[in-house]
């Protein structure tokens, strides 16, 4: 028993290192994405590289990864968060194992360079400009799947498994069929339909100030501890952090489109808070932080969805945002401006798209990436691609690759295998809203001013678990049951009704 606690505390150390050099990543990354200079992105870059080189050093140690494998064989004699934790780590470290050192290396000083790259070749509206670095990522992911490819992975699998555990294309076909099937001919009634309300508003200029000031407005609403978070800008939101203690996010703001940078505080913060409620015991750790991509979209989109395009919300904060733009929306009422964001229409941006046809979006990446890892789709033909399937699925073609294929910043990221996460995300969002209104009025709630209510029930059942967990057992303790995506389904379709006026 001394020798197994001998090697926790010698396992103990290298975490501490490990989050270290984690939190110097983050650190840097954020300013990279924020406020460095352009000038600095080389350097940065340079630094960056030795983080990398750094912490891969130390996951390759030999006594590191003894200490894991002892760990792992012996778990039913450690505590449970470590024991989930060592497991998880040790197939991680198996994966990383099978990664060629210099390749590994090589692609974290491409990705270094790839954002700064996209977000030129986005402002330029050219995709010809990013696709040289794009194809690099592409071909390292498609060696990953090879390098990292088991009995059970194979492909694409192994690039889902990374952000959603047990979750394959067998299980996502399945999801994507279900809404398919029962989904897209209820949004086709939709968008065939026009809302009628006062939109006199749409296109007027909304001073970037003022918006940021709902933007806070917004988070102090969503109880968000403001002494361990900030909120600045970026080309894409995000959000990133490290612990309970520094969570930062970022929204875009556009003058013409004030409900834009609204709904990306209310996404972004959804995240932060999931982030921010986690139980503090979890903070030197390496399970502080979501436990999968798609339970933690589950939280953004409920915050952004469930909640903020709800009735109930605009009846109490509609007020405040006529106080700020009292010129742009004389004569709107609240009924107007729900309406508004809660209208259905086909349009290119995913993270503009309402409700109804964000699957689609999402549809459309996951059969990219299954195609261009497949060897199906190469790089130089992503632009046509994206373009002749967009105008299939929504019936309007992009006008050039600023709206198209280079409208999200994941694959710059190297997240493949990232984006079917977001409809999973909605879809667990609708049962966890099922599931709370069978213990309270979640729109009655919403009126008290706050979502402290709401915010402390996911903190009960989602949040402090961080990913001590995994991701199927945190939902199963959640809502009783496996995932189910009739309930995203049933609570789309009763909302637009009742939107739309169509009748069964």
């Amino acid at each position: 028993m001394k020798s197994l606690e001998k090697t926790l505390e010698l396992y103990k150390q290298y975490r501490r290192k490990l989050l270290a050099y984690k939190y110097l990543n983050f650190i840097t990354s954020w300013d990279l994405q924020t406020e460095a200079p352009e000038g600095s992105v080389v350097n940065t870059s340079r630094q960056l590289d030795v983080f990398a080189e750094e912490s891969y050093r130390l996951n390759m140690d030999d006594k590191y990864i003894k200490c894991v494998e002892t760990l792992y064989n012996n778990r039913d004699k450690i505590d449970e968060v470590t024991a989930h934790e060592v497991e998880v780590t040790y197939k991680d470290l198996q994966k990383l194992k099978n990664i060629p050192k210099d390749e590994f290396l090589k692609y974290q000083q491409l990705l270094n360079l790839a954002y700064p790259a996209y977000v030129k070749a986005k402002q330029s509206g050219d995709f010809n400009q990013f696709a040289p670095i794009l194809k690099q990522i592409v071909e390292f992911n498609k060696n990953l799947c090879k390098w990292q490819e088991t009995e059970t992975l194979k492909g694409y699998n192994v690039l889902l498994d990374t952000y959603e555990p047990q979750y394959t294309t067998k299980e996502y076909d399945e999801f994507f069929d279900v809404l398919r099937t029962k989904l897209v001919p209820f949004v086709k009634k939709v968008v065939a339909r026009k809302l009628q309300y006062n939109d006199s508003f749409v296109g007027k200029t909304f001073e970037v100030d003022k918006q940021r000031q709902y933007c806070e407005y917004i988070r102090d609403v969503m109880c968000f501890d403001k002494s361990r978070g900030l909120m600045k800008e970026s080309e894409h939101p995000f959000t990133s952090g490290f612990g309970t203690d520094d969570i930062r996010i970022t929204v875009h703001y556009y003058p013409e489109l004030v409900e834009s940078a609204i709904f990306s505080a209310v996404h972004e913060t959804g995240h932060a808070l999931y982030e921010q409620q986690q139980d503090p015991s979890l903070n030197d750790t390496m399970c502080c932080g979501g436990a999968s991509l798609g339970l933690h979209e589950s939280q953004s989109r409920f915050y952004e969805n469930n909640i903020a395009r709800s009735y109930s919300f605009w009846q109490v904060h509609f007020p405040r945002l006529k106080e700020l733009f009292p010129e742009q929306l004389e004569g709107v009422t609240v009924d107007d401006f729900y309406k508004h964001v809660n209208r259905a229409e086909c349009s290119f941006v995913r993270v503009e798209a309402d409700e109804l046809t964000y699957p689609l979006h999402i549809m459309l990446r996951y059969e990219m990436e299954r195609k261009f890892i497949d060897g199906d789709l190469e790089v130089e033909d992503f632009s046509k691609y994206w373009n002749e399937a967009f105008t299939r699925y929504f019936g309007i073609t992009p006008p050039d690759d600023r709206v198209g294929v280079l409208q999200d910043v994941h694959w710059a990221c190297g997240n493949i295998g990232y984006f079917p996460t977001y409809a999973l995300g909605s879809a667990i969002a609708a049962q966890l809203y099922h599931k709370m209104n069978e213990e309270f009025d979640v729109e009655e709630s919403i009126r008290s001013g706050n979502t402290s209510k709401v915010n402390e029930w996911l903190k009960q059942h989602i949040h402090k678990y961080g990913s001590s967990k995994y991701p199927k057992e945190i939902l199963r303790l959640a809502v009783g049951e496996d995932f189910n995506p009739q309930y995203y389904v049933d609570y789309l379709i009763n909302k637009y009704k009742v939107i739309y006026g169509i009748e069964d």
